[in-house]
């Protein structure tokens, strides 16, 4: 190694060094999907992050979506995928594809791929452990003067999280990767968004930290990345249409975690490479940070 490079990587780790002292020992919730899910170089990019978490001592918890492998293997079966302002509409047969593409697919590929970078992971669903306890989410839409009301199908959202096993899978050194999945109190299995289940998961184990991966920079204003942003900010943000369409609901993830006690959100762009590391361990970090 060329003496330059040795003295960049030496820069490096000593920048880190602080971080990981800071956060040795505490947990962090990060929700994985956008295009680190399906480009081969990043997947394999999350995965050693992850697992350089864990031997630094920081405890990560994975939160997975799957949106686009489920719309592909709907299309492969002739099914149309339908949304409502962004929820996706589960009826029964659309319910099993999520719970095999979920719960089996992508959640065994993330497993997989953490295992092999020298991690000790377990796949899991909400359904696992009573983990989470859902109900059927309805959406309420004003058409004219009167209120529609929006079946929405076997799509769901979090009353409750039991960290039970997320805990004791802790306390054994594994790295927990969650499918966001759940069930209502009639045993009925459902959908439900990976934001926000992810939110609930920091919520519920008092996380340090709560990352969001996507496909933009962060929280942007006039064609700016907003590195620092205070949970009051976001209703103006969204009431001016900063914060719009697929944001919108991780702004509002956000500020529902930091309200529930996360101390600090972060939203950064899953296209680069090792984006986790980048966030957590540099002075600058990549995208927006969100704190109370």
């Amino acid at each position: 190694m060329k003496s330059e490079d040795a003295a960049t990587t030496a820069k490096v780790l000593i920048e880190a060094l602080p971080y990981i002292q800071k956060f040795a020992g505490q947990t962090v919730v990060i929700k994985y999907g956008g295009n680190a899910m399906v480009d081969e170089v990043l997947k394999s990019s999350f995965a050693r992050d992850v697992v350089l978490l864990k031997h630094v001592g920081i405890n990560p918890v994975i939160v997975h979506g799957g949106g686009p492998q489920i719309t592909e293997l709907l299309e492969k079966t002739g099914k149309a995928s339908k949304f409502v302002e962004g929820q996706r509409i589960t009826d029964r047969e659309t319910m099993d594809i999520v719970e095999m593409v979920l719960g089996g697919l992508v959640n065994k590929e993330i497993v997989q791929l953490i295992n092999q970078h020298g991690g000790r992971a377990m796949g899991i669903t909400g359904k696992d452990g009573r983990l989470i306890r859902a109900k059927k989410l309805t959406l309420k839409r004003k058409a004219s003067e009167t209120t529609e009301t929006i079946d929405l199908g076997h799509t769901g959202e979090v009353v409750s999280i039991d960290p039970t096993l997320l805990n004791h899978l802790k306390g054994d050194d594994f790295i927990p990767v969650i499918a966001p999945t759940g069930s209502d109190k009639d045993g009925q299995t459902l959908n439900i968004n990976a934001d926000s289940v992810a939110g609930k998961v920091a919520a519920a184990l008092h996380a340090e930290k709560l990352i969001l991966l996507t496909n933009t920079e962060g929280v942007q204003k006039d064609g700016q990345l907003l590195a620092r942003l205070a949970s009051r900010e976001i209703e103006s943000l969204i009431a001016e249409g900063v914060i719009r369409d697929g944001m919108r609901p991780k702004a509002m993830c956000a500020w529902d975690a930091l309200a529930s006690g996360v101390k600090t959100v972060h939203i950064i762009d899953g296209r680069i490479q090792h984006a986790v590391l980048l966030e957590l361990f540099t002075s600058e970090g990549i995208g927006t940070l969100l704190y109370s």
